[in-house]
């Protein structure tokens, strides 16, 4: 085994509790204190859907308590540690469009139809697009925006 592969088996995933709202300011701390002090932490992760939390890949759980401390709104290291699968999804994007269906009633939140609301038509995953056809329009006309654009207002209801 090379040594780069025994450093990547040594490398672990820990979870930093933190003050909520705080997460990217105790991340930013972390990798300030981490490169002055040289502590060998390889990744910090802050994702969004995980509300208090700061995850940080390094050899030891001992880095991660030394490397918080005086980092203020960081509660402290959660026991044990992650695996990488666990956290795999917060690496890969969410499409756009994702959580969108067709008939949902929607609200165009940037371009020239900002601020119109219109009903989904037809969705594109491939391009992150979807084709809508707007309430206030004389005549209905089919416009394509990209799913960013827009958010969803409701669902139609499913039988």
């Amino acid at each position: 085994m090379s040594s780069q592969e025994q450093n990547e088996l040594e490398s672990s995933i820990y979870a930093i509790k933190t003050t909520a709202n705080q997460e990217r300011a105790v991340a930013n701390l972390l990798a300030l204190a981490a490169k002055k002090e040289n502590y060998d932490i390889r990744a910090i992760l802050v994702p969004k859907e995980l509300k208090g939390y700061v995850l940080v890949e390094t050899t030891s759980f001992e880095t991660v308590e030394q490397a918080i401390q005086g980092i203020p709104h960081a509660r402290g290291v959660v026991k044990g540690n992650t695996k990488f699968a666990e956290i795999e999804h917060f690496l890969t994007p969410k499409p756009a469009v994702a959580g969108i269906e067709d008939g949902d009633i929607i609200e165009l939140i940037a371009g020239p139809f900002k601020g119109e609301r219109a009903r989904v038509k037809r969705i594109d995953e491939r391009r992150e697009e979807i084709t809508v056809e707007l309430f206030e329009a004389m005549v209905p006309i089919p416009i394509t925006v990209r799913g960013d654009h827009v958010r969803v207002l409701s669902k139609e209801e499913r039988e």
